[in-house]
C-alpha cells in the first residue's frame, strides 16, 4: 500500500490549525473508503501544529524557493564563522536581518491571502521570526523547515544545541514494516481524542461567540433603527422649521417695506403740515391785518358821519 502523498500532507499542513483535525480526520476517512489502510494510519499519526509552526509551513509550500534562499544564506554564514572572516560576517549579517524581515513580511501576506489567519496583530511573528534565525544557525533546522512539516517554533539563543522542531514526516513510497506498539498507539489515541475534544471546544466557543454578537447586532440594529427614525423626525422638523422661517422672514421684508413707505408718507405729511402751519400763520397775520384796516376804516367813516351831522 502506497503512503500518504506529498501533496496532501502539504495540503493538509498549509491548512489552518483550528481546521487541521478536521482536515485530517477526513483524509483518513478518504483512505479507508480507498481500502488504503497503512496510509489512513500515516495519516491520523500526523500532528497539528501550532500556529507559528504553520506559519512556518505555509512558506515552506508556498515559497519553497525563498526558504531554499534562506538555507544558502544559512551556509555562507556558517563557512564565515568557520574562516573567522569578520567583514564577511558583518556582511551576512546584515543580508541576514534583511532576508528574515522580508520572509516575515511574505508571511504576514500568505496569512492574509488565506483569509482565515488570526488578525495581523495577532499573528505570533516573532516566533517565525526566531524559528528562521535559527534556521540559519542550524543545517538540521534548516532542513526541518524546509520539509514544511514543523509542529511548533523554535529559537536559537546564539550558543549551544538549537531544540530540535517536533516533526513527523510522511514522504510517501512502501510502506516499512512496524512492529505494533500498544501504548504509542493508546497514546495517539489519546492525543487525538483530546485534539478532537479541543477543536469541540473551539468550534463551541466560537459558536457562543457569534451568538453573543449575534445578538449584540440585533441590540445595534434596534438601536440605528430608533436612532434612523428619530433623525427622520428632526429632519422633517428642521425642514418645516425653514418653511415657517422663510414665511416669516417674508413678512418681516414685506413689513420693512411698508414701514419704509409709511415713514416716506409720514415725513412728507410732517413737511405738508409745516408748510400748512406757516400758510396759517402767514393767513392769520394778514386776516388780523386786514380786520385792523377795515377797523380803521370804519372808524374813519364813522369818524366822517358824525363831523356831517354837526356841520347840518
Amino acid at each position: 500500500m502506497a503512503a500518504p502523498s506529498r501533496e496532501l500532507v502539504e495540503q493538509l499542513y498549509a491548512t489552518p490549525p483550528d481546521r487541521f483535525v478536521a482536515a485530517r480526520d477526513a483524509a483518513v476517512a478518504e483512505a479507508r473508503r480507498a481500502g488504503d489502510q497503512a496510509a489512513a494510519r500515516e495519516i491520523a499519526r500526523l500532528r497539528r501544529p501550532t500556529v507559528a509552526a504553520w506559519l512556518v509551513n505555509l512558506l515552506a509550500i508556498r515559497r519553497p524557493e525563498l526558504v531554499a534562499d534562506l538555507a544558502q544564506l544559512a551556509d555562507a554564514l556558517r563557512a564565515a564563522q568557520r574562516d573567522l572572516r569578520g567583514a564577511k560576517l558583518r556582511e551576512l549579517s546584515a543580508q541576514r536581518r534583511a532576508v528574515v524581515g522580508a520572509l516575515v513580511a511574505e508571511v504576514r501576506r500568505l496569512a492574509a491571502e488565506t483569509g482565515e489567519a488570526p488578525p495581523a496583530g495577532k499573528l505570533p511573528l516573532g516566533e517565525v521570526e526566531a524559528t528562521l534565525n535559527a534556521a540559519l544557525s542550524d543545517a538540521e533546522v534548516a532542513e526541518q523547515i524546509r520539509s514544511g512539516r514543523l509542529l511548533r517554533a523554535t529559537s536559537y539563543a546564539g550558543f549551544g544545541e538549537v531544540p530540535r522542531p517536533q516533526l513527523r514526516l510522511v514522504t510517501g513510497g512502501a510502506e516499512e514494516p512496524a512492529v505494533p506498539d500498544r501504548a504509542a498507539e493508546r497514546a495517539e489515541t489519546r492525543r487525538t481524542r483530546d485534539e478532537r475534544a479541543a477543536d469541540r471546544a473551539a468550534r463551541a466557543e466560537r459558536a457562543k461567540r457569534r451568538r453573543e454578537l449575534d445578538r449584540e447586532l440585533a441590540r445595534a440594529r434596534t438601536d440605528q433603527e430608533r436612532a434612523e427614525a428619530e433623525l427622520a423626525g428632526a429632519e422633517r422638523s428642521a425642514q418645516d422649521g425653514a418653511v415657517e422661517l422663510d414665511r416669516i422672514e417674508a413678512e418681516l421684508a414685506e413689513l420693512e417695506r411698508r414701514r419704509a413707505v409709511a415713514e416716506q408718507e409720514l415725513s412728507r405729511a410732517k413737511l405738508a403740515r409745516r408748510a400748512a402751519e406757516r400758510a396759517v400763520t402767514a393767513a392769520r397775520r394778514r386776516a388780523g391785518e386786514v380786520e385792523a384796516a377795515v377797523e380803521a376804516l370804519d372808524a374813519e367813516e364813522g369818524d366822517a358821519t358824525g363831523g356831517g351831522q354837526q356841520a347840518d
